[in-house]
């Protein structure tokens, strides 16, 4: 939510800045802004809209190639509305202070009638002008930048990442985090500052340092160094190498990145089972969990905490652990799960799953589990993020960059990881382990049949792109498919849409349906199919069209639904990883045939880094 960059010492920063903000478009924006130094003081330039109508106005301001230093911000509004005048960066009065900031000053409101008060006038409706004022503040009151800087980051609550320039200290980026992501990037002579490593990779010498909660750092031309953290020891920090880790990405052919992240599924399951699952020798071999290999053998109790997309790959992973593993398990939003009163004793292991690993909520979740000494796992895809740092063992999900805000391949990774975590889990112990090691080697395969001819896809979603209302239905493994599926369709075409469980139409769901309400029913082979197929008919009984996924071979479905799309037959527990790209695919292609930017849509941000 919102991107951050920096930079000093490059030779054009403001061209790097703007970059880089356009590279973090996925966090989400509605506006975006650069500050940047020139001999004559501190520049900025501010637009509604994208990154590339900052890049428009850039072209016209004159001195900004020879800048060496700048930062920059997209806005994803929360305090006030989007205008230019809320757009970061923020400056103190005389404009000799510019500063970018993530997240929320939740005391903003007191800050700001202190500085009122001692003479500050304030020009927007957000929280974060507070910060420029008040570096000022302290500046005036006779402070080093160091020092002004240092204090002004002790007065400010709530969880927020910040850079900033300043004036009097030329050639001097500033940053510091409280609860969201912020990383320097280290070079001889060029320094970055980013929400996401991957805008600085290609420019540092592939290291960086990620800062933590609590820390203040400095960046110049000749080095950097934290001037204040929560404790001396940690002041103390080596870069870590990041060229494997992180790479930028590029659509290619495809018309979005969301198409392409879908096409990328089959790599995506290979990658999470490369190594991991071995059906020759009949192992499953996680390394992320061996550490806490003993202690996950007196697990009693696993509660899953997740938001979003995540959330759902969490229901699906909690059938395949009681299932597989027949450990009790329950699934939890991680808002939720903060603010619960619940018993948690020492033998409940906390699971995180995360595509980001930098999402706020699901981070306060983990310090909860801290906090009453439970084991924290996770389940992610961004190696050095939050949440791989704080949980004590977990498995990444290896599915590279996901741009798109709506999550497709890290859905079918994190399910993937979940299967394998629940036949670790199992050992020896399920019937099923040796079946499943065998059919997740098999479901590449099987999505690239999918992806090889959408036809059928696209042809439904032309026919069923005018309806205002939607409902998804599923039962078992299938009711989380049903969820996500009723996601997707929201989050890019913007129709309303419900995701239920099949079983629950009669007491309720039904008083909705007629000609104008359509529902995909997701009916693939399972022990409940006979009762999905007499949910599909209760609600034809009511002329509700009826648009059914179902397995290739079941002809029989076709007589009681309005369409059918065919998906390949698999083991019931994978089967959702099939349904979620044919479920991916229909939502893609309403949204094309709505003609919407599907990449980013409104409202929305790929990263929630702020509760």
């Amino acid at each position: 939510m919102c991107g951050i960059a920096g930079c000093v010492g490059h030779e054009q920063a403001p061209e790097f800045v703007v970059g880089a903000l356009e590279a973090l478009e996925y966090r989400g924006y509605d506006s975006a802004g650069i500050a940047f130094e020139t001999e004559c003081g501190i520049d900025i330039v501010r637009a509604i809209g994208r990154p590339e109508n900052v890049r428009r106005q850039l072209a016209e301001v004159p001195h900004q190639g020879s800048s060496d230093t700048a930062i920059g911000h997209t806005r994803w509004a929360t305090h006030g509305k989007v205008t230019l005048q809320n757009t970061h960066p923020h400056t103190n009065t005389a404009g000799t202070i510019a500063s970018v900031c993530n997240g929320n000053i939740e005391n903003y409101a007191a800050l700001k009638s202190e500085l009122i008060d001692n003479g500050y006038e304030f020009s927007s409706q957000t929280d974060t002008e507070v910060v420029p004022h008040l570096f000022d503040y302290y500046l005036r009151e006779g402070a080093e930048p160091d020092e002004a800087f240092i204090n002004t980051m002790r007065r400010l609550a709530g969880a927020y990442a910040i850079v900033a320039l300043c004036a009097e200290l030329p050639g001097t980026v500033y940053a510091a985090k409280v609860g969201s992501p912020l990383v320097v990037g280290v070079n001889s002579h060029e320094h970055f500052a980013a929400s996401d490593p991957a805008v600085f990779v290609d420019h540092t010498d592939k290291q960086a340092v990620y800062l933590e909660d609590y820390d203040a750092a400095k960046l110049s031309r000749d080095g950097w160094g934290i001037i204040s953290s929560r404790n001396a020891a940690s002041a103390i920090r080596q870069p870590e190498d990041i060229d494997s880790i992180y790479q930028r990405t590029e659509k290619g052919d495809f018309a979005d990145f969301m198409l392409k992240e879908i096409y990328d599924s089959p790599e995506t399951v290979r990658s999470a089972t490369r190594g991991r699952v071995r059906p020759n020798e009949n192992i499953i071999k996680l390394g992320g969990l061996e550490s806490v290999e003993g202690r996950l053998k007196d697990i009693e109790r696993i509660i899953i905490v997740a938001c979003g997309t995540s959330y759902y790959a969490g229901l699906i992973g909690e059938s395949l652990i009681e299932e597989i593993a027949g450990i009790p398990v329950e699934v939890e939003f991680a808002s939720e799960f903060n603010y619960r009163t619940q018993p948690l004793k020492k033998h409940t292991a906390v699971l995180a799953i995360s595509q980001s690993g930098e999402t706020a909520d699901t981070i306060a979740a983990l310090k909860k589990a801290e906090a009453h000494g439970l084991l924290r796992l996770g389940v992610v895809n961004t190696p050095g993020s939050t949440i791989s740092r704080m949980t004590e063992a977990g498995v990444y999900c290896q599915a590279g960059p996901e741009i798109s805000v709506a999550s497709t391949k890290a859905f079918t990774s994190q399910v993937t990881v979940l299967t394998e975590i629940a036949m670790s889990l199992a050992k020896e112990s399920s019937k099923l382990n040796h079946q499943l090691m065998e059919e997740l080697t098999n479901l590449p395969e099987k999505i690239e049949a999918i992806l090889a001819d959408t036809s059928s896809i696209e042809a439904a979603a032309k026919k069923y792109a005018h309806y205002t209302n939607f409902l998804f239905i599923g039962r078992g493994y299938n009711y989380p498919n049903a969820l996500e599926g009723a996601l997707k369709l929201k989050e890019i075409s913007y129709i309303h849409a419900e995701g239920y469980g099949a079983g629950e139409m009669k007491h309720g769901p039904l008083a909705m349906i007629d000609e104008d309400f359509p529902t995909l029913a997701i009916a693939t082979n399972s022990h409940q199919l006979p009762k999905t197929m007499s949910n599909i008919e209760e609600i034809r009984t009511r002329e509700g069209p009826v648009l059914a996924l179902a397995t290739e071979g079941n002809e029989a479905i076709a007589r009681v639904a309005s369409d059918v799309l065919y998906v390949p037959d698999s083991l019931e527990q994978t089967q959702p990883i099939l349904n979620g790209v044919v479920l991916q695919l229909f939502a893609y292609y309403i949204a094309v045939e709505k003609g919407l930017d599907i990449d980013h849509p409104r409202n929305l941000a790929k990263s929630v880094t702020v509760e």
